[in-house]
């Protein structure tokens, strides 16, 4: 929009985690941080010497999260070093903050909440009392509601649309998201190949029972309202045709698609039973480990105009 040339640096994750090494628990603007300034302020500014020019400054100044005098002493000594100016604005100061997201969302820009760190991230997700699904993504590549891939999805269609000069509009919506950790089925001690739909739960990530009746082709267990059904009634839903459980397992369909498989199973929206699809429904004794999560977020939706 600036007509600014963008130079990216390079993604150098590893050599981050070995500089930071044993400041994981450090607290926001601490320890860790100094060191993260000092190795991220010297790509640039020998970039910036490299480049020939006389002052360099950070996007860090923006975030309110961090110090300011802890990113001035940083640049500071390195622009003495080489020479170079670090220039040091005070973004934040009558209202900076509160101008700066009328700005970005004025120019539909993406803006991060945190700045990038894994360890300060997961710290202020749990103050936020709020998941880090930042750090993970599903085995089965299904993409899931407010993830990373979501978003870079969402803005990858943003910059067909300018491509375009279609008008747009990017809209926030707040909504229940669900996120699956951990999950799996034995029967008679023996894990069993099995798929957990979205917005299933249990109350105590554990389950021990058997199959106690049938209704319309779903399974109810004797605990904890949990529901099976097969492969084959699973594709008839789906209008799928899975061979093997892990043809189903590691290529689901889109989240999407499996809330109305959900939908048809469950009339009730609110119901959060765990429903598991299994090849054949067992008649032994079952164990069941589910540990997934129920939690208000925050949505970005591309609408046309």
């Amino acid at each position: 929009m600036l007509n600014i040339k963008l130079i990216e640096g390079e993604y150098d994750i590893n050599s981050w985690l070995d500089a930071v090494r044993g400041l994981e628990d450090e607290p926001e603007k601490g320890r860790r941080c100094s060191v993260c300034f000092d190795k991220r302020f010297e790509v640039t500014i020998k970039k910036a010497y490299e480049l020939k020019e006389r002052s360099f400054t950070s996007t860090l100044l923006m975030s309110p999260k961090k110090s300011l005098k802890q990113l001035k002493k940083s640049g500071d000594e390195l622009g003495e070093r080489y020479n170079i100016k670090f220039i040091v604005p005070d973004y934040r100061k009558s209202s900076g903050t509160q101008e700066q997201n009328i700005l970005a969302k004025r120019d539909k820009l993406y803006r991060q909440d945190y700045c990038g760190c894994i360890y300060g991230l997961t710290k202020q997700r749990e103050e936020q009392k709020k998941l880090a699904d930042e750090l993970f993504s599903p085995i089965s590549n299904q993409i899931q509601p407010s993830s990373i891939d979501e978003k870079v999805a969402l803005y990858k269609k943003r910059l067909e649309y300018e491509d375009r000069g279609i008008d747009y509009k990017i809209v926030k919506n707040r909504f229940l998201n669900w996120r699956l950790k951990f999950g799996y089925l034995k029967v008679k001690k023996r894990v069993v190949p099995s798929h957990i739909l979205p917005y299933s739960t249990l109350k105590r990530d554990y389950s021990r029972g058997k199959i106690d009746y049938s209704i319309n082709n779903i399974y109810y267990m004797n605990r904890d309202d949990i529901k099976f059904i097969s492969l084959d009634f699973y594709n008839y839903l789906s209008n799928r045709n899975y061979h093997k459980m892990e043809d189903l397992i590691f290529n689901p369909p889109t989240f999407n698609q499996e809330l109305v498989i959900r939908q048809k199973l469950i009339k009730n929206n609110y119901d959060l039973s765990l429903i598991l699809i299994v090849k054949e429904i067992p008649t032994n004794t079952i164990e069941i480990v589910c540990q997934s999560y129920i939690y208000g977020d925050m949505r970005e939706e591309l609408i046309e105009v």
